[in-house]
Parts: structure tokens; sequence; C-alpha cells
């Protein structure tokens, strides 16, 4: 009987593993392939003046798949949105600005059920040309939600489209 008990537990401890590690991977941000294919919304630059300067200083190349083209659109951005902004160093040579090397790339995807929490976006950042090294992690209410709490208005998107 008592081995019966163990072999038991140790059947719920696996179940609940399984389910622990996969609830933590659920909310993992895939990293955007392609995206560069996707549709370019706008460049903007932040530069040595900004107080965003030291983490986003640099090109800001936004890109949306389809379905965020058509949340600029009506302001209101459907599941399976995923914006991406490409933030390249900016590096001047003469009187001339040119892009150096990729910073971060940092990824917002809609998905209003599994990031309820945070205005039904997900957040992560990735380092340089890594597809694999995250920066954000689980602290994306704290970095990312707690400035982009501030629009609302936008569904959460700074943003805009290029006129």
């Amino acid at each position: 009987m008592t081995q019966i008990k163990i072999i038991c537990l140790l059947g719920i401890l696996i179940v609940l593993f399984s389910f622990i590690q996969f609830s933590r991977h659920a909310k993992e941000i895939p990293y955007p392939e392609g995206y560069r294919n996707w549709k370019h919304i706008k460049t903007a630059i932040i530069g040595p003046k900004s107080p965003a300067f030291e983490h986003w200083g640099g090109f800001h190349h936004i890109y949306a798949n389809d379905k965020a083209v058509e949340g600029y659109k009506l302001n209101n951005f459907p599941n399976g949105s995923i914006l991406v902004f490409d933030v390249i160093e900016a590096v001047q040579k003469d009187s001339d600005f040119g892009e150096g090397k990729r910073r971060i790339l940092d990824v917002m995807v809609k998905d209003s059920v599994q990031f309820a929490s945070t205005g039904g976006w997900g957040f992560e950042e990735f380092k340089e040309n890594s597809k694999t090294e995250r920066l954000i992690k689980d602290m994306a209410s704290t970095q990312c939600f707690s400035c982009h709490s501030t629009i609302k208005n936008s569904d959460f998107v700074f943003s805009k489209v290029r006129d």
C-alpha cells in the first residue's frame, strides 16, 4: 500500500511540475522571425539628449504584422497583433549618421487572455542579434507596462503610422 501511495504522489508531482513548466513557457514571447518583411510603420531616432538614450538610443524601425496594421487603423489592436521595435545604434561619421549594430529588439504581442494583467499585451526584449537572450522575462508589468499603461486610449501603443 505504501508503494502505491508513493507512486501516486510521484505521479501527482510530475503532473504538477509539468503544468508549472508549461505555464511559465506559455507566456514566453517568441522571436518574431521574418518581421522585416512585415509592414514598416515608421522610423524614429532617439538622440543623446533624450533621457531614454542610454537604453533606447539610436534608430527605431517599427514593424507590424497584418493584424497590427489593422489595429493601427482602428486604434484597437486585435489578438494576434505583433509589433517589433528594431533598435539600431546611430553611428556618426563626419556630419552624417548611419546604422551601427542592433542594440535590442523589442516585441509586443496582443493576447487579451494570456496577458490580461498588462492590457492584453505581452512584452519581450531580445539582446542585440540574439534570438534567445531575453532581457524582460517576467518583469513586463514593471519594465514595460508601467509606461504603456499611460496611453490606454491608443490600446497601449505609443507609435502611430507615418502619414
